[in-house]
């Protein structure tokens, strides 16, 4: 989209009372989207990451808007990550504000800090499972530690489920779970005026990573090898079902609003479907492990982003897998994939 045609989507949520406002992080990511929905209660999506700044800017965004902080009656999370719900507890406590979000989300939220470290036991395991040295392991862990700050913890008052209906004075918003790039994924539906706001779930600028996270349900064990979830096969089963979606406008959380989700969704298909071609063409010559194709398809980034490397190859293995071309074998220390001679 052009820039013009950036603004006349901003213009067009305007008018359906749901104004963007981008807060700094200091992830790659760069800026993440709140919004602001003009209804009774006053409503908030997505809160940015617990720093000053990020407060700082939200709070000026919506005095520009008429508001306060203090003026908000609900707040509505769309996933676990740090930099959509870092803000939560200041601002529910400021506000008094009920705290709408997927039920599973309630245990994870009421302990953050418990759970970010979790995490990180998990991810440390996947990595090591699938090649990444255990002492570029343990300093990513370490990195990671430092980055929980910007979390927060809270309490879930309004939990959410499949088809849950929220509720406002002029608009219904559906709950529509939809995993893949976390476990807590949630898109809230206006089908009055058929608009999505997505979070992180479709982003028009860059492509949602899969990771490989943690499940917030059942066990984890063993969830490193090949029990592992598959959150790529789930990220796309989620995109397909919001394919179908009559979506004039998806509001995601990073970058400018989506208006022909069909098409980006498909080019999305077309970008995985290229990127397992070529994860299948670098195991032609001999079995590798997950690190051994990261490394070679992004050189140091698969160093310093190694977790999120790692997803990424495994998510397109698991999709070759599935397909008959690539074979798993976990019996050893790390796992090692090999490809099917045709």
């Amino acid at each position: 989209m052009s820039p013009a045609e950036d603004d006349a989507a901003l213009a067009q949520a305007r008018a359906a009372g749901i104004h963007l406002m981008a807060v700094p992080t200091p992830f790659l990511v760069g800026r993440v989207n709140c919004y602001l929905i003009e209804d009774d209660p006053l409503t908030l999506v997505d809160t940015g990451p617990n720093s000053g700044k990020s407060l700082d800017e939200l709070e000026r965004a919506l005095a520009e808007l008429g508001h306060r902080i203090e003026d908000l009656g609900l707040i509505i999370i769309t996933h676990q990550h740090m930099d959509h719900l870092g803000l939560l507890e200041i601002i529910a406590r400021r506000s008094g504000a009920e705290v709408a979000a997927l039920d599973v989300l309630g245990p994870y939220l009421e302990d953050f800090s418990a759970s970010a470290t979790a995490d990180d036991e998990f991810s440390m395991m996947v990595m090591r499972r699938h090649g990444v040295p255990d002492e570029l392991a343990t300093a990513l862990k370490m990195v990671g530690g430092a980055f929980r700050a910007f979390g927060s913890s809270g309490q879930v008052t309004v939990p959410l489920r499949q088809g849950t209906e929220v509720t406002l004075r002029d608009r219904t918003l559906t709950a529509l779970h939809r995993p893949g790039h976390s476990p807590s994924d949630t898109v809230f539906w206006d089908e009055e005026r058929q608009i999505l706001i997505a979070g992180d779930h479709l982003l028009s600028r860059i492509s949602s990573n899969p990771l490989i996270s943690r499940p917030l349900e059942g066990p984890t064990a063993g969830a490193a090898g090949t029990d592992r979830p598959h959150a790529l096969v789930r990220y796309m089963d989620s995109l397909r079902e919001t394919r179908e979606m009559p979506a004039h406008l998806v509001l995601g959380g990073h970058g400018p609003p989506v208006t022909e989700h069909a098409a980006l969704i498909d080019e999305r298909f077309r970008m995985t479907a290229r990127r397992a071609s070529k994860i299948h063409r670098l195991l032609a010559d001999r079995p590798q492990t997950a690190y051994d194709l990261a490394s070679q398809m992004w050189g140091n980034v698969a160093v310093t982003q190694a977790f999120l490397t790692i997803s990424e190859v495994l998510g397109h293995l698991d999709l070759l897998i599935a397909d008959g071309q690539v074979t798993e074998d976990d019996s050893g220390p790390v796992t090692v994939f090999t490809a099917v001679d045709s």
